[in-house]
């Protein structure tokens, strides 16, 4: 049977049935019943349970093979909060190195060892998402950095990156509205490029757009569309005065991208035009190093997708050190806990 909806033996899964007419993502409820598993940590459960030893106090240990950004334990507390353990972590949005402890479970191995799939899972993802925003935000300097990347990923997971990069990684805010709120922020962008394609002109999509949305939130206008960056960047400053904001950068690859050399032409174009107060947004394809240029060329914040949405996940290990209080390991790793004076007590 399952217990309380949770798997407990391998006979469960026959008597599991999905619907096919679906998003094949996994559900909140699959996630934490265990059936995003792997099998063989069910049949762990049968084989301990005919052994009498299911339900052996353990010690687990998570570490991540290189450095990085610690992120995904909101969620991985998700699954522990009702289980009987003790668990230490680091808190998110902290740093680790190769084989630094980031987390440590204490408790019956029935209460948690189904999840080990699930809480490296967690923990993988949104600490490689974390590490790639906070990359691009140490490379702003200060300068605001938003998350774009939702496009990049399957939608189940979107607001679970856009989350962390802002929690974890340091991000002024994001554009997944999910994401956003998650986070405790408003969803953060302007218009796409289809809206000036379909109005037909950058100034009326401006005057439009100046005139529908709410007072207080900036005036941000893409400029890239029809015409030289920086003639729209004059003729939109020219018809929204000092009602404009900034004016966002997002040139295609196709015609050379963002460059320091075009940023600097248009801040210097809107100086000498009296329009030093309008921003420059700079989005497309960006990545620490070219954040970096387009910072000294006068870019003020930087919209981020790609690079965030594509960090790669930190490999993620969990451990048993300590067995019925008995310091043990597998061959290549050192019995019993392993001090980090940086873990926290959680729960």
């Amino acid at each position: 049977m399952v217990k309380n909806g949770n798997l407990d033996s391998l006979e469960d899964i026959s008597s599991i049935t999905v619907d096919m007419d679906r998003l094949y993502s996994a559900t909140h409820e699959e996630i934490m019943s265990g059936l995003t598993t792997d099998v063989y940590f069910l049949k762990t459960r049968d084989v301990l349970r005919r052994a009498g030893k299911i339900n052996t106090p353990v010690v687990a240990e998570f570490f991540a093979r290189g450095n990085g950004v610690y992120a995904g334990l909101t969620e991985a507390m998700q699954i522990l909060r009702h289980k009987n353990v003790s668990v230490y972590s680091l808190n998110e949005g902290d740093t680790f190195t190769p084989k630094e402890v980031v987390m440590r479970i204490s408790g019956p191995y029935s209460e948690f060892g189904l999840y080990e799939t699930v809480l490296l899972g967690f923990l993988a993802s949104s600490s490689g998402w974390a590490t790639a925003a906070r990359q691009c935000v140490e490379a702003a300097d200060g300068k605001p950095v938003l998350c774009f990347g939702a496009r990049h990923v399957h939608p189940a997971i979107a607001p679970v990156m856009e989350r962390v990069a802002m929690e974890a990684g340091g991000c002024s805010g994001a554009s997944c509205m999910l994401g956003a709120k998650l986070a405790g922020h408003n969803p953060m962008g302007t218009v796409p490029h289809a809206a000036v394609l379909i109005v037909g002109d950058t100034v009326e999509l401006a005057r439009f757009y100046d005139e529908e949305i709410p007072e207080g939130e900036p005036r941000i206008v893409l400029i890239d569309t029809f015409k030289d960056e920086a003639e729209e960047s004059l003729r939109v400053a020219q018809a929204l005065g000092n009602r404009l904001y900034g004016v966002r950068l997002d040139t295609p690859g196709e015609r050379g991208g963002v460059t320091a050399e075009l940023v600097r032409e248009v801040r210097y174009r809107l100086d000498i035009a009296g329009f030093s107060h309008v921003k420059i947004i700079a989005s497309g394809g960006l990545n620490p190093e070219r954040i970096r240029v387009l910072s000294e060329a006068g870019v003020d914040s930087f919209g981020v997708g790609s690079y965030i949405a594509h960090g790669t996940p930190r490999d993620m290990t969990m451990d048993l050190k300590v067995v019925d209080g008995i310091p043990i390991a597998k061959r290549g790793r050192l019995p019993g806990i392993i001090e980090n004076p940086r873990l926290k007590r959680v729960k």
